[in-house]
Parts: structure tokens; C-alpha cells; sequence
């Protein structure tokens, strides 16, 4: 398999230079497909990264993953390699989840990889791994930190049953804390050359007893900041205060999320565990991850699709083979994809239609007998081809008030395109049918 080509969201650049007036989220909008990776301490019970939490696991039973952490397989230029095939043209990498532990050699903290038997900083071989791939590079922080002695305990932490630990925990002081998450963020945003992008995890105010959200973090302040240490970084929407991009998780949205000019990003998981769940047996089909692309780019959204590493630092198994097939539908229909976005025609029912300058791509989630008709597109349309081979689709309009027989076509509107298909379906994910329409919308 060759890698996909045609997007320019490179990843190049390492200094936090500005981009001089050009448009700050246009690397993201025309990249739309991502990897995004959840690796830590939870990887070793491979029981969901939530694992602290739902087994209400204190400090002393959690730390026997941190004595025994030692990913002595890790490769990531393995996994970078992976994600450039499958297409991805941007990865947001945990630095720190709930959890507390840190993946890179954090001055503010001894919960660190460099401490545990890993014994080295693992975050920066990831960052460089992927920037020589040549895509773009977003750090994943978590808001929340159940290991750090200063935040308290409220109805998300993995104590909040437990009478004794919440009266030990009275004097606890989340500014105390909030100095922490700003100190931390800032080492991210000067130690790692230029970030693309922060994804901050995650704010609760209204969810649980003692939920936290923007006064706890000081979101105002760490925005400030992260705006004046990185100028061109996008940030998302998870701060409890705007964002650049807003991130539903693990659903389709019926309909775009931020408005006709909004930018907004569906994060999914391959099998619904965001780290490695050993005994998960969810697991998306290919065919399944490339409808949920296209239907969100129809939309004006990218896909941020997630894989969890085992403890070895391998990539699950599993997840190999759908990034592989992913990476071959991209290959053959990724201008249908990168810097494509919403039509403002109206496709027929079981399709979707990406538009990128003067070509309207039809995706066809179901595959009709003979005929395509597309209302809206006579005379709008001056050739027609599948995009996986470059075959040719015959086209034809229908006058609508000849009247239908035997096997004479009826039954169009007026303004209908029909398409004459094939009747084998071709033998990809989701078939593609390029437009190249005679003026540009």
C-alpha cells in the first residue's frame, strides 16, 4: 500500500513562529481525518482507561501498575508509519490522563514514565516520530488528576465513596492544583517545539457533587496563556469556555455542530475503549469507520479516530488491519476527503455529497440498480467517473413529461441528472462517483 497523497496539512515546522495572517484553523479543516492515541498506566489492566474509576481503585492499589510500567516494544515510528498509511494527517497524543501519570519527564511531578521501569521520557519519540511523517501535532491534557495531592475529591474521583478518604481530603486546595495544571501545560507548549493543537480533557460542573469547570482550572487564564505561548495553536471546546473546535464523542452528529462556519471533530474509538481493553470485542468495521468520515466531512467535520497501545507499546493487534483498510480506501478516493467539505446540494436518500472547488463527489452508502438520479444537477455537470478507477458514468437527462413505459425511464423531476451505474458494486468500503461541474459553487 503507497501512502495517501494530496493534502498540505504537513507537519513540518517545529518553532512556535505565527502564521503571519494566514487562516489558523485551515490546516485542520482540509486535513479531516486524525489519530488520536490513549496509552498510559491503564494499559496494563487493560480494563478501559477508566479503570481507576469504575473498580474505585485508591493511590496504593493503582500503584502497582506504575512499579511495573515497561513498554519495552514501543516503536513509534511504527505507529506513525500506520497512521500516514491509513491517511491520517494530524495525531493527538495523551500527555496525561485522569489518571494522573505523565508520559513526558515533567519537572512538577515524580508520577512520570521517566521514574517508572519505562525509564525514559516517552512522549517526545512519539511527537518526533510523527512530525517526520508529516503530520501535524496535538497534545491531549487531561483537566482532571486523581493522583495529585491537591485535588479534591468530588463524584468523578475514584475515592468518592469513600467516607474516609473524602474527611482526609477536606484540606485539599484546587488553586493549589490549578497552579500544577497551568505549570504543566506550560512545559508542553515550550519544550516540544511548535503544537498544533491542545485538547483539553475535560470540564464536569454540572455532572457530579463537586463537578469542576472554568473557575477551578482558571480556564481563562491557561487559555491566555496557551494562546501567548503558542499563538497559532487551536484549542477545543472542553475548557468551559469557547474553544476552536467542538469535539462530540463516540456519536454521529445529525447535523453540523458549530454552524455553516463552524469547525467541529467527531472523536471515535475502534471498538468503544479509548485505551487497551483486552476483552472488548466491539470492534468497528472498516466499512463502518469510512461511512462515519464521509458522513462528518459532509457535515464539515473531521474524524479523530482513536487506537489504544497494549503495555508493551505495540498498537492492538486488532486495530491494524482496519487502519490498513482504511489507508486503501484513502488512497484511492482521498480528494473526496481532504480539503473537501458540504455541498449545498441536496444528495439522494442513502448517499452523501462532499464538494472541494468545482468537484461534487456523490458517496453512495447504498448501491442502486442501473440509475442514479441526482435532482438539481442537469445541465450542471460536464463529465462524470467513478474515483477509484477513473471509469466513466454515463449521464443523461430525462424530460419529465414524456410519459413512462415498459423499460423507458420515468418518474424524475425537473432539474434531474441520472446517472447510469454498473451493476456490480465496485469492490471498495463506500464507491465514490466524481463530478466535474461546469462552474464552481
Amino acid at each position: 500500500m503507497v501512502r495517501t497523497t494530496g493534502s498540505p496539512a504537513g507537519g513540518e515546522e517545529t518553532s512556535g513562529a505565527s502564521t503571519g495572517g494566514r487562516d489558523r484553523l485551515g490546516w485542520l479543516r482540509e486535513a479531516r481525518l486524525g489519530m488520536f492515541i490513549h496509552w498510559g498506566l491503564y494499559s496494563m489492566p487493560a480494563r478501559h482507561e477508566w479503570v481507576k474509576h469504575a473498580e474505585r481503585l485508591d493511590d496504593a492499589a493503582y500503584d502497582t501498575y506504575f512499579e511495573h510500567f515497561d513498554p519495552d516494544l514501543f516503536d513509534p515510528e511504527v505507529w506513525a508509519d500506520h497512521a500516514a498509511r491509513a491517511g491520517m494527517k494530524y495525531v493527538v497524543i495523551t500527555t496525561k490522563h485522569h489518571e494522573g501519570f505523565c508520559l513526558w519527564d515533567s519537572a512538577l511531578t515524580d508520577y512520570k514514565a521517566t521514574r517508572a521501569p519505562a525509564g525514559r521520557d516517552l512522549l517526545r519519540p512519539m511527537i518526533e516520530a510523527f512530525r517526520a511523517e508529516g503530520l501535524r501535532i496535538g497534545l491531549y491534557h487531561s483537566l482532571l488528576d486523581w493522583h495529585h495531592p491537591e485535588f479534591p475529591i468530588d463524584g468523578m474521583h475514584p475515592q468518592r465513596d469513600d467516607a474516609g478518604a473524602i474527611a482526609a481530603a477536606k484540606g485539599r486546595d484546587v488553586s493549589k492544583y490549578a497552579d500544577y495544571l497551568h505549570g504543566q501545560v506550560e512545559e508542553l507548549l515550550t519544550q516540544f517545539g511548535r503544537i498544533d493543537y491542545m485538547w483539553f480533557d475535560f470540564s464536569y460542573r454540572q455532572r457530579v457533587w463537586g463537578g469542576k469547570g472554568r473557575q477551578d482550572w482558571r480556564s481563562e487564564e491557561l487559555l491566555a496563556r496557551v494562546r501567548e505561548l503558542q499563538p497559532d495553536v487551536v484549542v477545543n471546546d472542553r475548557l468551559d469556555v469557547p474553544g476552536d473546535v467542538t469535539t462530540p464523542e463516540e456519536y454521529q452528529p445529525a447535523a453540523p455542530m458549530a454552524g455553516d462556519d463552524g469547525l467541529w471533530e467527531a472523536c471515535q474509538t475502534l471498538n468503544g475503549s479509548w485505551g487497551y481493553d483486552r476483552d472488548n470485542l466491539n470492534w468497528k468495521s472498516p466499512d463502518m469507520i469510512v461511512r462515519m468520515l464521509v458522513d462528518g466531512v459532509s457535515k464539515g467535520g473531521n474524524l479523530l479516530l482513536n487506537v489504544g497501545p497494549n503495555a508493551r507499546g505495540r498498537l492492538e493487534p486488532r486495530a491494524v488491519p482496519v487502519l490498513e483498510a482504511i489507508g486503501e480506501w484513502m488512497t484511492l478516493h482521498g480528494r473526496s476527503i481532504y480539503r473537501a467539505g458540504p455541498s449545498e446540494f441536496v444528495p439522494p436518500a442513502d448517499c452523501r455529497f462532499t464538494q472541494r472547488d468545482d468537484r461534487l463527489y456523490v458517496h453512495l452508502f447504498a448501491w442502486p440498480l442501473g440509475h442514479l438520479h441526482l435532482r438539481g444537477l442537469a445541465g450542471k455537470v460536464r463529465y462524470a467517473q467513478l474515483l477509484h478507477d477513473g471509469s466513466e458514468i454515463r449521464m443523461q437527462v430525462i424530460d419529465p413529461h414524456e410519459q413512462a413505459q415498459n423499460t423507458k425511464l420515468g418518474g424524475v423531476g425537473e432539474g434531474t441528472l441520472t446517472l447510469t451505474l454498473p451493476i456490480q458494486r465496485p469492490a471498495v468500503a463506500v464507491p465514490v462517483i466524481e463530478l466535474f461541474l461546469r462552474q464552481v459553487r
